[in-house]
């Protein structure tokens, strides 16, 4: 069976720019004010089609992408901030977040934020606790056009991956400079879909995590050298024992 990967569908042309879905995740969530999980970005009118030409508005909803390669993960130092094998998505763990905040620029569709209340770095996190008890994330629970579908899209037979498997030809996904693979799609017109950035992870963090098997093999091989030491230690003491007796008996 395929491991699961969470994501988000959004019919971009479904959307009205009502931000329910803004509002739903800021109270479900307790998102400190001023501060936001998600946004709605509107984008130029575009040519309707038909025989006529006439202006309609397009607006594309987005988060956290939870990624496929989460250049976020790469940034943290502390293994907060992690891809949950399970499910696919990017996770926070904020008793192991120290809020240094270098996920934040590490993120190039600007999904992060440290929360001025916990002081920990926050994001989209797909609601675990509506979840846990059987409901739709808030945003996907509160739009009143269902714009949005949530779900996992390697199981066919939910509505996300149903709707994945249908449309695959037609989906899209925000563009960035550093190709992250997001996780969330969108299908119709949503708008420029080019605006993501280039990733900004700190030099000193890549080359700590590229470091870290040669770490952990020189702390291996410092442990395996105490102990030889320790057990020549305990073995001359053993041999010198033995000797004093010796001359004790002669």
């Amino acid at each position: 069976m395929a491991k699961q990967q969470l994501a988000m569908l959004i019919d971009a042309a479904k959307c009205i720019d009502c931000k329910a879905c803004v509002l739903a995740c800021k109270v479900a969530n307790e998102v400190p004010d001023g501060q936001w999980r998600n946004w709605i970005k509107p984008a130029d009118a575009a040519p309707a089609p038909g025989p006529a030409p006439r202006a309609k508005a397009r607006f594309q909803p987005g988060a956290c992408m939870h990624c496929e390669k989460p250049t976020c993960v790469e940034a943290c130092p502390t293994g907060a901030t992690y891809k949950d094998p399970a499910t696919g998505e990017v996770v926070i763990d904020e008793t192991l977040c120290i809020g240094c905040g270098n996920c934040i620029p590490a993120c190039p569709y600007d999904a992060r934020f440290r929360n001025e209340l916990t002081r920990k770095a926050d994001k989209c996190n797909y609601c675990p606790e509506r979840r846990a008890a059987g409901l739709a994330p808030a945003c996907v629970d509160t739009c009143p056009t269902k714009a949005r579908v949530f779900g996992d899209i390697n199981d066919p037979g939910s509505d996300a991956g149903a709707l994945y498997l249908r449309n695959q030809a037609r989906l899209t996904r925000v563009a960035a400079k550093t190709d992250t693979r997001p996780n969330m799609y969108y299908l119709g017109d949503p708008g420029p879909g080019d605006w993501g950035r280039e990733a900004v992870v700190p030099a000193s963090m890549v080359a700590m995590k590229r470091s870290a098997p040669v770490i952990k093999a020189l702390v291996g091989l410092s442990g395996l050298g105490v102990l030889a030491m320790l057990g020549r230690q305990l073995f001359a003491g053993d041999s010198g024992e033995g000797d004093h007796k010796e001359d004790s008996d002669a």
